[in-house]
C-alpha cells in the first residue's frame, strides 16, 4: 500500500520497509520519468547518499525513469549539492537524488529536480497522482555511469576560493555524505584539517547528522578546543546545510552564518537584495540594511528560497535551518561545502576572531524553534485564525509566510511547518523579560484555536 503521507512539500521521505521499498520507489521513478517526458525532457542524472537502503532505491528509480523512455546518467555515491552540480555540468534536464538528508538512519527519501529548480509542492503531488492513476509513459531509456563528477565539482570550488592565509579547521561530516569532499578541498586551499566522522556510514553511529542542534555538534565543540582551532565546520547527512561553531566552542545558527556572508558580498555589492526566511533574527535584517543591501524577508523552505532566487536573480539568501544559497561566484544552489569554504575565505582575511566577527550587534534574547502539535488538516486553519485575530487589534504582522508580529521591542512568529503536522513558533526580544511576555501573548492565542 502506498502511504500518501511521504509526499511531502519538499520531496519523498518516509521509514524504509513500510513507507518505502524498492517497489514503491520503482513506482515513483515511472511516475517522475513521465512527468518530465510529459514535458519534452527526456535526460536525468541519479546520486544517491550513504544510507543502506540507497544503492538499490537508486537501482529501482532508474530502472522506472528508464522504463519510460528516459536516458539516466548514473553518478553514484554523493553529496546533493554534488548532484545540483552535475546537472549543471552534464546538462541534463532532471536530478534525483536518492537521501533523507538529516533524517534518522532507518528513513530514506528521494529529492526531485528539473534542471536546478526544485520539484515541490503540487508537482510532488501530480507525481503521486500519476501512480495512482497508474498512468505512466512507456518506452526504453539509457543507462551510463559518469565517474568524475568529484574532481570536477572539487576543481571548480578550489578555483573560485581565494585564501590569503592558512586556517586551522575542524571538520564533522557526521558520517554523512560530505565528508569525501570538504577535508580534501580545504587542504587543497592550504587549511589545516582535523577530521570527525568523514567517513561516509549510513547507519550514523557516532551522532545524528544535524549541525544545526548544539547536541549533536558536542564532539566537534570538543575537539575545536582541543585543538585549539580557529573554526568548526559541520555538515548534515547530505552537505546541503551547515553548523559553525567558534574558537570558543560556541555555536552560530544559520541567520549568523549568512550575515558574516552578507557583510562581506556588500562591501563589493552595496544595493544588492540579501533574502533570508521568516525564522531569522531581526539583526540580520536590520545588519543587511546597515551594511548598504537590501534585506528581503521570505518563505521558509529550499525549495520556495530556490525558485525565488532564480526568478529574480538573488545573489545571496539563507535559512535559519543552515541552508544558505549562493549564487555570487558560485551556482546558488544551497551547497554546505562550498558555504564552508567561503566561510574560511571570509576568515583569512581578517585576524580577528570568529566569536568577534558580530560582536558589534546588539544583544538579543530568543528561543530555539518550538513545535506545538497540530494535524496536517489543521494546521494551516489554526495560524491563520490566529494571523487574523491580530491583524483585527492593529498589531504589526507580516504574512510572507504564516504571521511574524513585530514590536518595538521583539518579534514573534507562528507558522504552520510544510513537512510535519505542527505550529512552530519562534520569538526574539531585547530582554528575557520581554520575550517571556511576546511568546505568552502568541501562545494563548494559538491555545485559543487550537
Amino acid at each position: 500500500m502506498l502511504n500518501t503521507n511521504i509526499f511531502r512539500q519538499y520531496d519523498i521521505r518516509g521509514v524504509v520497509g513500510t513507507e518505502l521499498t524498492e517497489e514503491i520507489v520503482f513506482l515513483i521513478g515511472k511516475a517522475y520519468g513521465t512527468f518530465i517526458k510529459r514535458k519534452n525532457l527526456k535526460t536525468a542524472v541519479i546520486g544517491g547518499d550513504a544510507r543502506l537502503s540507497t544503492p538499490s532505491f537508486k537501482a529501482e528509480f532508474s530502472k522506472g525513469m528508464r522504463s519510460v523512455g528516459i536516458d539516466v546518467i548514473d553518478i553514484g555515491l554523493v553529496a546533493t549539492p554534488v548532484l545540483y552540480f552535475a546537472i549543471w555540468k552534464l546538462k541534463t534536464d532532471g536530478g534525483i537524488m536518492i537521501t533523507a538528508s538529516h533524517n534518522p538512519a532507518e528513513y530514506n527519501g528521494i529529492k526531485m529536480n528539473i534542471g536546478l529548480k526544485s520539484v515541490y509542492a503540487e508537482s510532488i503531488q501530480e507525481i503521486l497522482s500519476l501512480i495512482q492513476k497508474e498512468d505512466f509513459d512507456t518506452g526504453r531509456g539509457s543507462l551510463k555511469a559518469y565517474n568524475t563528477i568529484d574532481d570536477e565539482y572539487m576543481d571548480y570550488i578550489v578555483e573560485r576560493i581565494h585564501l590569503d592565509r592558512p586556517v586551522n579547521v575542524v571538520v564533522d561530516a557526521g558520517n554523512g555524505v560530505g565528508g569525501p569532499y570538504l577535508p580534501k578541498i580545504l587542504r587543497k586551499l592550504g587549511c589545516q584539517v582535523e577530521e570527525l566522522y568523514c567517513e561516509p556510514d549510513g547507519t550514523f553511529p557516532n551522532h545524528h547528522p544535524d549541525p544545526t542542534v548544539k547536541k549533536y555538534n558536542k564532539d566537534l565543540i570538543a575537539k575545536v578546543l582541543e585543538k585549539e582551532a580557529e573554526v568548526g565546520l559541520g555538515l548534515d547527512g547530505d552537505a546541503d546545510r551547515i553548523g559553525v561553531i567558534d574558537e570558543t566552542g560556541e555555536m552560530l545558527y544559520g541567520d549568523q552564518i549568512l550575515n558574516i556572508i552578507a557583510r562581506d558580498f556588500l562591501k563589493q555589492n552595496q544595493g544588492e537584495i540579501v533574502m533570508a526566511d521568516v525564522k531569522c533574527s531581526k539583526n540580520l535584517f536590520d545588519d543587511i540594511a546597515k551594511h548598504g543591501g537590501k534585506p528581503l524577508m521570505y518563505k521558509t523552505g529550499h525549495a520556495n528560497i530556490k525558485d525565488k532566487m532564480q526568478r529574480e536573480n538573488i545573489k545571496i539568501c539563507g535559512e535559519m535551518s543552515g541552508h544558505i544559497f549562493l549564487g555570487d561566484r558560485f551556482l546558488g544552489f544551497d551547497d554546505a561545502i562550498y558555504v564552508s569554504c567561503r566561510f574560511v575565505e571570509i576568515m583569512s582575511k581578517s585576524n580577528k576572531k570568529v566569536s568577534s566577527f558580530l560582536s558589534d550587534q546588539p544583544k538579543l534574547f530568543n528561543t530555539p524553534e518550538i513545535h506545538i502539535e497540530s494535524t496536517d488538516a489543521d494546521k494551516f486553519t489554526v495560524v491563520e485564525k490566529v494571523r487574523d485575530s491580530f491583524i483585527k487589534e492593529d498589531y504589526d504582522v507580516n504574512s510572507t509566510d504564516g504571521m511574524r508580529i513585530t514590536f518595538d521591542d521583539g518579534w514573534g512568529l507562528c507558522r504552520a511547518s510544510n513537512t510535519t503536522p505542527v505550529l512552530v513558533l519562534r520569538y526574539e526580544a531585547v530582554t528575557e523579560k520581554r520575550l517571556l511576555e511576546i511568546k505568552n501573548l502568541i501562545e494563548d492565542r494559538v491555545q485559543k484555536f487550537l
